[in-house]
């Protein structure tokens, strides 16, 4: 798995106060191939010098030995880790880090004999090296997309979810981060099982969704009609979804680390240019004021 390596920067700090943020972000940014890339991906890269997100999971990116999107909306000061399997045009997924990174894990979820699936569906693990609020295990999940294949979904939820506990198995304080373009509305089963609402194949897990902790009831689509390029691609007739997620594993007493803040980002037109189809999230993650399981 290639990793580049590049120096370090500083993690931004919450406003007014001494607690530092992680920022993390999730952005489909539609493949360079449709809807004028180019000028698109130059709306992204501006806005993301902006946001100075530290980690980032990317989808629809294409990376090849002559086209390095990744990094060209990011710019150098980042390491980034592929999926597995990207199309035969180079689209893929990606994860990207600020900080050094250590070990890296990946999986495969691909569903067997789908001839229309996803190449890249599957996931991949990264120890970040975070200063503060210290190393932290991000995973970048992308499960198949279809509208009527939520089955295969909740396997590759569940599959995903087992792999995560088995990775951090001797190590449970450490805190774990899954993001990405999930497909499912926070209503489909496969995100109900992340967020421990309900169970699937005899397992269980739970996983703070940073939307809802800070913006409970907004409907907050990350996928919709309101956006042109919606309209105007493959599912001219979508009413509009909350697909894009960032979920904070927790256990008996919640999650590792707290939420700051959660919002979209990406989501108006620059110079009558929209970024993607999609809107990004973008979430402000610290640690608590003190361990969960523990009194102050």
């Amino acid at each position: 798995m290639p990793v580049q390596e590049p120096p370090q920067s500083r993690s931004p700090r919450a406003a007014g106060t001494s607690r530092v943020r992680l920022r993390v972000l999730t952005f489909n940014v539609l493949a360079l191939t449709h809807a004028a890339g180019r000028e698109r991906s130059e709306v992204v890269r501006r806005e993301l010098a902006e946001l100075r997100p530290d980690v980032v999971a990317l989808q629809e990116v294409t990376r090849t030995p002559d086209v390095d999107q990744a990094l060209d909306l990011l710019g150098p000061g980042f390491s980034v880790v592929d999926h597995p399997n990207p199309a035969a045009d180079g689209v893929g997924a990606c994860l990207a880090s600020r900080w050094p990174l250590g070990a890296v894990d990946v999986l495969d979820l691909r569903p067997g004999g789908d001839a229309d699936g996803l190449s890249w569906a599957g996931a991949v693990a990264v120890e970040v090296l975070a200063p503060e609020p210290g190393p932290l295990l991000v995973v970048h999940h992308k499960p198949s997309w279809q509208l009527d294949r939520e089955h295969v979904r909740e396997r590759q939820a569940v599959t995903a979810a087992r792999w995560i506990e088995r990775l951090v198995a001797d190590r449970p304080d450490v805190p774990v981060v899954v993001l990405g373009d999930l497909d499912a509305g926070p209503e489909a089963a496969s995100i109900r099982f992340w967020t421990g609402k309900q169970s699937l194949d005899g397992t269980s897990v739970y996983y703070e969704d940073a939307w809802e902790a800070v913006r409970p009831g907004d409907a907050g689509h990350t996928f919709s009609p309101r956006n042109p390029l919606v309209r105007a691609g493959q599912m001219p007739l979508e009413r509009g979804r909350r697909i894009d997620h960032v979920l904070v594993r927790g256990g008996a007493h919640g999650p590792l680390l707290d939420v700051a803040d959660c919002r979209l980002v990406l989501d108006r037109p620059a110079a009558g240019v929209w970024a993607s189809d999609h809107f990004g999230v973008l979430a402000d993650l610290t640690l608590p004021e003190h361990p969960p399981g523990s009194w102050a």
